[in-house]
């Protein structure tokens, strides 16, 4: 090896070591910061994780109670969203996978899935108001807070339907259609069933991705002191709610505040493990 060609070798070992480090370290500053925030979150709300905050309702400054009432209305708003969104993306994201994919029309439908999947939650919250809210008198609902999550969820949803169905086989496709099923058919029982897993995976990261949203809620569903059932009124949720309590300096609101933090990490958690069980049950069983 003659001496050029052992200075560059020297050259790329150290700019790759630097860049080794400079990585590494990189990572263990995220890792020290996110294991602080989790860290403060368990030990602030794990004691407050009782019976009394799934069955008891918000209580009043200097008094016991709850977040039953923000649980169910964040359950009722999310199903909604999930309700609204999950449709609509696999009817889009099919369409995009199997007719228009790279038609001028396809191109642009996922040009703007892209902005709408990037787009602030707040300015989807700001539109729902704009286009709903404002319709029906200024009058605040569930229904509308579910509207506003639905947009948060319908991109993501045409995104995994999208790219799961492109990820099936051609063979598959050619095979069915060779044997004279019509396409909606090869759809139906072909491609969806392969991309089944996937798109469920999908789902739930959407799921797992309103559950905290508070923005949108602000200016749709408004929030709600009481228990209520009624969509079509102002209804509570537990990302409203740790708004509200958080700065509110009161000790009891704001140990509910940490309480419901924790409870939706928890949520999070459970969902992104259950995500990744299923994608992990699809490799083995294709392995």
């Amino acid at each position: 090896m003659n001496t050029a060609s052992a200075s560059l070798l020297r050259r790329r070992k150290l700019v790759n070591a630097v860049a080794t480090t400079l990585a590494s370290a990189a990572a263990v500053f995220g890792l020290l910061f996110l294991g602080w925030i989790l860290w403060t979150l368990v030990a602030k709300g794990i004691g407050h994780l009782n019976l009394a905050l799934l069955i008891q309702d918000q209580p009043a400054p200097m008094e016991s109670g709850g977040l039953r009432n923000a649980i169910v209305g964040s359950l009722l708003m999310c199903g909604i969203g999930v309700l609204i969104g999950t449709p609509l993306g696999i009817a889009a994201g099919t369409w995009l996978a199997e007719v228009g994919g790279h038609s001028r029309l396809g191109l642009a439908v996922r040009f703007v899935n892209d902005i709408l999947m990037s787009a602030p939650s707040i300015v989807l919250g700001l539109f729902v108001y704009a286009a709903f809210v404002m319709n029906t008198n200024g009058k605040f609902s569930a229904f509308a807070g579910g509207l506003s999550l639905a947009f948060i969820v319908l991109p993501v949803v045409v995104r995994t339907t999208d790219e799961m169905l492109q990820l099936v086989p051609v063979q598959m496709r050619e095979a069915a259609l060779s044997l004279g099923v019509p396409q909606w058919k090869v759809t139906l029982q072909v491609l969806y069933r392969s991309a089944l897993p996937g798109i469920v995976t999908g789902i739930l990261l959407a799921l797992a991705r309103i559950s905290g949203e508070t923005a949108p809620l602000l200016f749709t569903a408004f929030g709600n002191e009481f228990f209520s059932l009624d969509i079509t009124g102002a209804m509570s949720a537990v990302p409203l709610t740790m708004y509200k309590f958080a700065g509110s300096g009161f000790e009891n609101w704001e140990q509910l505040a940490w309480a419901g933090a924790l409870l939706i990490t928890l949520f999070v958690l459970a969902i992104s493990l259950l995500a990744r069980a299923i994608l992990l049950r699809n490799r083995v069983t294709h392995e």
